[in-house]
């Protein structure tokens, strides 16, 4: 996941590859409730994992339920649909509105004393409907801020008390997860005769209904139901664990690579894009995405489990959609919207408003910041296509949406090929936390952007290099290590380092696998940052470098490390040999006594003896080494930014940096 301010992602021309999709947020937590509350124990396999899921296991948790989780089975010991000690407890539930509302209606009615809260935004989402219903039942349920919403205050009630002979009235028109909120909780209350709910008004996402009446059967609950307006628990409903739960991928995130099918041309030697884990054979109702994304021109082949999308045709064709049976992956058609060969429409989605934020809004701002023209209403939203020469380079404001951060992602395909930054990418944790690294590896990208910074011997380049690409969620190359980890391998390999082996050496050099994680070299995962730094290993270093094939070998493998979304690397010919285009190359120096004095304190720090004055004139023959090679020698590209950090902080210096980057991106400042 990129915990980062922000990520650029370079324009992307071209896709194709398979994806293997996380579990259904919808399915999983529903499941982790159900299991809960039945009797024996569920092991679920494929649960999603994401702030959500979390928040639903620290909340079961709690409540006392033994939570194990092992080899990727979650196995739940349920409770039986009685509370066993726990019977008071504060729950924190984030943004999680699968969370809040089912655990409001479940807790209501198991005799405790609790009080549900959230982030800010939870207390602005809606949950007046879904208590009042409760309250009809006889629950016992305060507002601890602004009425209709959360935190929440639940008592105990006993069952006798409860108004079971009527029906519980709940309205359908603002979201169905208070009726799948009550279908969920309400076999608790009906032991001893039928509970009837009735729905008020025109039932919205019936689709996401549907999921949870094929839970409920899963779990021995058999709904009786008339249409979509009454729903009938039979009396003796008792939860019954399945013993098993296999979670679907989540068709809700099907959506953004149904549609990067749809729009990207495939990458060479594929056939656009396949997805595993969910198909034809759904019970998720966003796979009607599907019918969406063949309206639109996408040619879209299906099994059980898969499904496979190429584009077809280009520009994609306008729709016009009721759009209330995919609420969530509605949105991905927005976007795909400015690819259109006219206006879309999408209607019936007032449920948008009282989602994670207001989408309407959300989506219809975002939109313009990367130059459409789109009109939106109380429940719709228009979107006129983009053409070439009229998409603008826009910081995406997610609103802490990770739907919204996800849809905007699919505007990096545009034709004008400016970039796209997506403002708080974490977001994504909340159903899909490895969202954009799945994208970018099915993804390819005409120039993906390096940093570069090249400097002298201790001059601080690896700590600036490697800190710029944490903050800017890019990779990281140590070209410095290279020489050495080739040594390295050489030695284990049983080669040496001569014209003997050259090829043998080059062909192991060519293929490393090597990764740069903070403050650590890492060869096929070990850790070799200590082995690499002996005296030997510097001896091997200078004589495999003296071999051309090596060299050539190196120079490739350093190529391989330029992957989306970027790359920050640091060496002595990086801006000058290894990546002459890149966009920003920094030349970072600083005079020899004080680069002595900063490796005098880290030799001195490990307990290695040396004194200052040896240091500085090592480090002064080595930069007069360095700057005569003939092969690659040390100098600044032409068009390099100096920077002398001499008396400068690592931080000072990572922010000349990154504003630097700034001022070559063009983005417009926040």
């Amino acid at each position: 996941m990129f915990d980062t301010a922000f990520l650029d992602l370079p324009a992307l021309d071209r896709a194709g590859g398979t994806v293997r999709l996380p579990g259904s947020k919808s399915i999983s937590n529903r499941v982790l409730l159900l299991a809960a509350l039945a009797e024996g124990e569920t092991d679920v396999h494929d649960l999603l994992d994401s702030d959500d899921t979390r928040v639903m296991l620290a909340a079961l948790a709690q409540l006392g339920c033994q939570v194990r989780q092992h080899d990727g089975v979650t196995r739940i010991t349920g409770l039986g649909g009685a509370l066993h000690g726990t019977r008071q407890a504060r729950l924190f539930l984030g943004n999680a509105g699968t969370a809040m509302r089912p655990l409001t209606a479940a807790l209501s009615l198991l005799g405790g004393d609790f009080e549900l809260s959230g982030v800010p935004r939870m207390h602005e989402r809606p949950i007046g409907d879904l208590v009042d219903a409760l309250v009809q039942l006889g629950c016992a349920i305060d507002y601890l801020g602004n009425p209709g919403y959360p935190p929440l205050r639940i008592h105990p009630v006993s069952h006798e008390g409860l108004h079971l002979e009527r029906p519980i009235r709940v309205r359908g028109d603002v979201s169905s997860q208070f009726l799948t909120a009550l279908l969920l909780a309400l076999p608790l209350a009906a032991q001893q005769q039928p509970v009837t709910i009735e729905v008020m008004g025109e039932l919205i996402s019936k689709p996401y209904v549907e999921i949870t009446l094929n839970l409920l059967a899963r779990f021995g609950i058999a709904i009786e139901r008339d249409g979509w307006s009454r729903f009938t628990i039979p009396a003796g409903s008792r939860y019954r664990s399945p013993g098993q739960v296999h979670v679907e991928a989540d068709a809700s995130s099907a959506s953004y690579f149904i549609a990067l099918g749809a729009i990207a041309p495939p990458l060479p030697g594929t056939d656009g894009i396949r997805i595993e884990g969910v198909g034809a054979d759904s019970i998720q109702g966003d796979i009607r995405f599907v019918d969406a994304a063949r309206a639109m021109g996408a040619r879209i082949d299906s099994g059980a489990n898969w499904l496979h999308i190429a584009r077809a045709e280009w520009p994609l064709k306008a729709i016009d959609l009721d759009a209330n049976h995919i609420p969530d992956a509605a949105m991905t058609l927005a976007v795909m919207a400015l690819y259109a060969d006219g206006p879309s429409t999408l209607r019936n989605i007032a449920s948008w408003r009282v989602k994670e934020t207001d989408r309407i809004d959300a989506m219809a701002n975002e939109l313009r910041q990367l130059g459409a023209q789109v009109e939106a209403g109380p429940d719709f939203i228009r979107i006129h296509p983009l053409p070439a020469g009229a998409w603008r380079a826009a910081s995406i404001h997610t609103y802490d949406d990770h739907r919204v951060a996800m849809c905007f992602s699919l505007a990096a395909f545009n034709p004008d090929q400016v970039p796209v930054r997506i403002l708080d990418p974490k977001c994504v944790a909340k159903t899909f936390p490895d969202y954009f690294e799945t994208l970018f590896g099915v993804c390819s990208a005409p120039d993906v952007p390096v940093i570069c910074v090249d400097g002298p011997t201790a001059s601080g380049k690896g700590t600036l290099a490697a800190e710029v690409a944490r903050l800017l969620g890019y990779h990281y190359l140590d070209s410095g290590a290279l020489y050495r980890v080739t040594g390295l391998a050489m030695r284990r390999a049983g080669l040496e380092p001569s014209a003997q082996h050259e090829a043998d050496i080059a062909a192991l050099a060519r293929t490393l696998p090597l990764s740069f994680p903070p403050g650590q070299v890492l060869l096929a995962g070990e850790d070799v940052s200590d082995a690499i730094r002996s005296e030997d290993a510097g001896m091997d270093a200078s004589r495999v470098s003296a071999l051309p094939a090596v060299r050539q070998a190196l120079t490739d493998l350093q190529h391989h490390f330029r992957r989306l979304p970027g790359l920050v690397a640091d060496g002595r010919d990086m801006g000058t040999v290894i990546f002459p285009r890149a966009p920003l190359k920094v030349f970072l120096t600083a005079s020899a006594a004080q680069r002595a004095e900063r490796r005098y304190k880290q030799l001195i720090s490990k307990g290695i003896s040396i004194t200052l004055d040896s240091l500085r004139l090592d480090l002064e023959a080595r930069d007069a080494r360095d700057m005569s090679r003939s092969a690659a020698p040390l100098k600044s590209a032409k068009d390099a930014r100096l920077l002398d950090n001499s008396e400068q902080s690592i931080a000072q210096s990572v922010e000349q940096v990154l504003d630097w980057w700034r001022q070559v991106q063009p983005f417009k400042p926040a």
